[in-house]
Formats: structure tokens, C-alpha cells, sequence
């Protein structure tokens, strides 16, 4: 076997090739098939690790403002009046503000990766991509780092902590756009939503990890739930450099929609060949059936949709904003994902603190439990791709989800400190519901629009698309952390009213969507019978 480098072909996999051509030189390899297992794992892991370096603040907030008076002051420190309070505080988080300064710390970061978001998809369909996520992890790395050692150099200026976290927010909002683009480019239409549905357990995960990992350090030294996560994402970001093969035509591999056509051509021929008279007739009836169906089906989306106008020919040149916005879908779902991640930021930036307040677990534990709200997103995630695999009906899963987690909200919110067991039950089954829509709007909703049939196959337009919907919904997620740290202050039920309205608010979005999928799936019955 000969490999033909490229300048697409990263260092690291030209390594690899080189010595496989050296060592076994006859050996036979499935390119295609290892090739999208590396890309499926290293973004994947990226993305865990962009989680998973975002996750500490929501941990550390615990310790940077803290109830002194159920701690026991160093012997060398001299207590007074003034520092009575806020002896083990943190500045300038110590005084009845925190909540506040807190929540716009988390609003600091979340608006810039909103705004940044745009930008990004913009940046992410005219560069390499595999420069433009390892730059992105690794100055990650640098911003985090610089968190966790204010506490080192003892760093108590609002300012500083406001800078890194904007700083990150631009940084990290080189992620979403580059690994779904990557994904996308390797992945067909067939099973989207389940395998985006695994993939994008990357995020819950991520949140696990983050949780663990700065839960190990909070009460010891929070510099490490900081530095820690720093170094992981900035040593991912090295690794994708060397190992990320961001198209199939850059290692002359065939495009996956392809690879399924040619597949399903020959089985076609294969079955013709090998099957009795009769029986093949029968086959070629069925499947013939199923096809004339999907073909009037697209005839019928394709005059619905005729208003959409198709903004490049099929040259890969890039869509542009305004294009992106006429696709049919891509202004509801990202108007829906705004409040659907308002509600699941919140629930990251804050649910660690919310438990802590609202039960006698430490820092630590708190950070703990707080992870099973993800493990719930992991098997919601999954779930919804299923469920939306099967029917093909995105909106009307994402609804049915929506809906159901608002009541769970609320029994939660009334119940869930009532025990362990009950908090645990119940923090899984509200991640469930929660992330499970917003993972499907992120992942496979946005890769369908991306390739939309009104864009003629214009592959660039995946990472405009994406940015538009994930940069409307970070929006949200920065809305929802700033608006808790202002609420929290009256009364945390009154958090979960807010998060209950925004799931209502999400629902009603996408209605003109689910009334279309209903429609469709009434038109497909009626042409199968």
C-alpha cells in the first residue's frame, strides 16, 4: 500500500502510514472505516475537553464566597469586626454582592462566546480546520490556567477575572463550529441522530469530568480545579494538530453519502442476481415503493421551500449569514435552542451552588451530585437521536421532551431536597429532558439543515449554520447564569419559574415545525396506503 501525502494529511497520520508501508506493506486496511473511527474519537475528546475546562467556575464558586462561621479561622489570623464575615472568602467575592459578581463572571464568558460564536463559523468555513481547533484548545489551556493562578498570586481584582473569562469565551467559541464541521464532513445522513446522539454526549461528559476534577482540588487548593483542566485541553488541542483528518478528500476517501449510495447499488444488483423471479419482484416492489414515496415527499418539501433560494452552486464557496437564515428551520430552532440553553446553562453554571444552599452536602458532594444531571443528558441525548432517527420527526421529539421537562422541573424544585435517593432520581430524569433537546437542536438538526436540499449539496454552509443556531442559543446561556445570580437572591424557587418559562417559550417556537412534520408524516401514510 502506497500513501500520497497532502497538505491536508496531518503529521501524525503520515507518520503512521510510513511505518504501516514499511512494517506490512501487504496488510490489508479498511482506510474509510479507521479513519472515521479516529475522527469520531478525537473530536469527541476535544469537545469533552472544551467542557470540561468550563466546568470549575461553577464549582469553585462554592469556596470563593462561603458561611465563615462554619469554619474554623487560621491561628494567624486576627478576626474583627470587618472580617468577621468574609474571613475565608475570596475577594472581591466576599460581601452580600457575590451572587451578582458571580453571575456576571459566568455572563462575561457566556456573552463573548456567544458573540464570538457568529465569528467562528465565519473563521471555521475559510480556514484549516485542524489549525483552527488546536489553536483554539490550546490558548483554552492558557485562559484557564491564568484563572486557576490568581489564587497562586493572590489576584483579587474584578477586572482580571472579568478579562480571562471574556477572553475565554472567544477562545472556546472556536469548538462547537470546527468539531461539528469535522463530523459532518464524515459522516452521512443515515442514523444521524443516534450516532450525533452518542457524539454529543462529549458535553455531559465533559461536565462530569470538569465536576470531578475541580471538586477533587476545591477545598484544598482551587487553583488546581483551574489548572488542571487547563492542561488537559491545551494537550488535546496538540493532538488533534498532529492526528485530525478534517475532510475524506484530503486522505482520498469517498464522501459517506457516497459510500452508502454505492453500497446500496451494489446489494441492489446482488439481490437481482442471487433471489428467485418472484420473490426479487416482490423486493424490488417494496423498495420501489419506499423510494417513489421519498421522491414525492421531496418533490412536495422542494415547491413548500421554493421560496428558499439556492445562494452558490454546488463549488463549496462559502453561504454567508443571510443565506444560512432563509433556510427553512434554521430561525426556529434557534430561536427555541435560545431558551432551551438558557435553561441547561443554568443548570451547569449553578446547580452545584443550588444543592449546597438547599441541603447539608459539602462543596465537594454538591459537585458530585451535580454530575447525575448530565448523566440524565447523556441518556437523553442518545434518546432523542433515536427517537428522531426513527420517526424523523426532530421538532416533534425535541417538543414532546420540552413539555415533559416542565412539570419534572417543578417536582423537582418541590421535592428534590426531600432525600438523597429523591435527588438523585430526580436530577437525572430533569437532565434527561433538558439536554436531551437541546443536544438534538445542536448536533443533527443543525448537520440536516447544513445540508439542506436548497443549498445543492454546498457542504461549507454546515459552519455557518451551526454558529447561527449554537451562537443564538450561547446567547441564552449567558442570559439564563445572569439572570440567576439576580433571581437566587429572592428565592430559588423563583430560578426554577424562570427555567419553566423559557422550556414553555422554547415549545411555542417550534410549533409551526411540528405542525409541518405532522403534515409530512400524514402526507407519507397517505401515499404508502
Amino acid at each position: 500500500m502506497t500513501f500520497q501525502t497532502n497538505d491536508g494529511v496531518p503529521v501524525g497520520i503520515s507518520l503512521i502510514w510510513k511505518v504501516s508501508d514499511s512494517c506490512c506493506p501487504r496488510a490489508f486496511v479498511n482506510r474509510t472505516f479507521w479513519y472515521r473511527a479516529s475522527v469520531f474519537i478525537l473530536t469527541y475528546a476535544g469537545y469533552t475537553c472544551y467542557h470540561l475546562s468550563r466546568k470549575p467556575i461553577s464549582v469553585v464558586k462554592n469556596v470563593l464566597n462561603q458561611n465563615c462561621s462554619d469554619y474554623n479561622p487560621p491561628p494567624d489570623l486576627i478576626i474583627n469586626a470587618t472580617n468577621k464575615d468574609n474571613w475565608c472568602d475570596w475577594a472581591p467575592f466576599g460581601d452580600k454582592n457575590a451572587a451578582t459578581l458571580l453571575g456576571a463572571l459566568d455572563s462575561a464568558y457566556l456573552f463573548s462566546y456567544a458573540a464570538s460564536m457568529f465569528l467562528s463559523g465565519f473563521l471555521a468555513e475559510r480556514t484549516n480546520l485542524r489549525y483552527f481547533l488546536a489553536l483554539g484548545m490550546i490558548t483554552s489551556g492558557l485562559f484557564t490556567y491564568l484563572f486557576g493562578i490568581a489564587k497562586s498570586y493572590g489576584i483579587h481584582y474584578m477586572w482580571y477575572f472579568t478579562l480571562i473569562q471574556i477572553l475565554s469565551g472567544v477562545v472556546q467559541s472556536t469548538g462547537w463550529p470546527g468539531v461539528v464541521t469535522v463530523i459532518g464532513n464524515w459522516f452521512g445522513r443515515r442514523k444521524r441522530g443516534i450516532i450525533f446522539g452518542l457524539w454529543n454526549s462529549h458535553t455531559s461528559l465533559g461536565n462530569i469530568l470538569g465536576s470531578l476534577i475541580a471538586g477533587e482540588y476545591v477545598e484544598g487548593d482551587w487553583s488546581l480545579s483551574f489548572i488542571v483542566p487547563g492542561v488537559l485541553i491545551a494537550g488535546m488541542g496538540f493532538v488533534i494538530f498532529l492526528f485530525l483528518v478534517v475532510r475524506p478528500v484530503d486522505v482520498d476517501c469517498p464522501l459517506p453519502d457516497q459510500v452508502s449510495s454505492e453500497r446500496s447499488v451494489s446489494q441492489g444488483y446482488e439481490r437481482v442476481s442471487t433471489e428467485e423471479p418472484q420473490d426479487g419482484f416482490m423486493s424490488y416492489e417494496a423498495d420501489n415503493t419506499e423510494s417513489v414515496i421519498d421522491e414525492e415527499l421531496t418533490r412536495r418539501l422542494q415547491r413548500e421551500d421554493s421560496q428558499v433560494t439556492s445562494c452558490h452552486s454546488p463549488s463549496e464557496k462559502p453561504i454567508g449569514f443571510i443565506g444560512a437564515l432563509q433556510i427553512p428551520g434554521v430561525v426556529e430552532y434557534s430561536l427555541s435552542l435560545f431558551f432551551a440553553k438558557l435553561v441547561s446553562y443554568t443548570f451547569l453554571y449553578w446547580l452545584p451552588l443550588y444543592i449546597k444552599s438547599s441541603t447539608t452536602l459539602s462543596p465537594a458532594e454538591s459537585a458530585q451530585l451535580s454530575t447525575l444531571f448530565d448523566v440524565g443528558g447523556i441518556a437523553g441525548a442518545i434518546v432523542a437521536g433515536g427517537i428522531s432517527d426513527y420517526s424523523g420527526m426532530s421538532a416533534t421529539t425535541c417538543a414532546g421532551m420540552l413539555s415533559l421537562a416542565i412539570p419534572m422541573m417543578f417536582v423537582y424544585e418541590d421535592c428534590g431536597t426531600g432525600g438523597y435517593v429523591t435527588n438523585v432520581v430526580l436530577l437525572i430524569v430533569v437532565g434527561f429532558l433538558v439536554n436531551g433537546p437541546y443536544a438534538l437542536i445542536t448536533t443533527a438538526v443543525s448537520a440536516d439543515l447544513g445540508t439542506h436540499h436548497s443549498l445543492e449539496d454546498n457542504a461549507k454552509a454546515l459552519a455557518t449554520v451551526s454558529a447561527i443556531i449554537d451562537g443564538t442559543g450561547s446567547i441564552g446561556a449567558a442570559v439564563g447564569p445572569l439572570l440567576a445570580g439576580v433571581v437566587s437572591i429572592v428565592g430559588w424557587q423563583y430560578v426554577f419559574y424562570m427555567l419553566m418559562t423559557a422550556n414553555v417559550l422554547a415549545l411555542l417556537f417550534l410549533t409551526r415545525l411540528v405542525k409541518r412534520e405532522i403534515h409530512i408524516s400524514r402526507l407519507r401514510w397517505l401515499l404508502l396506503f
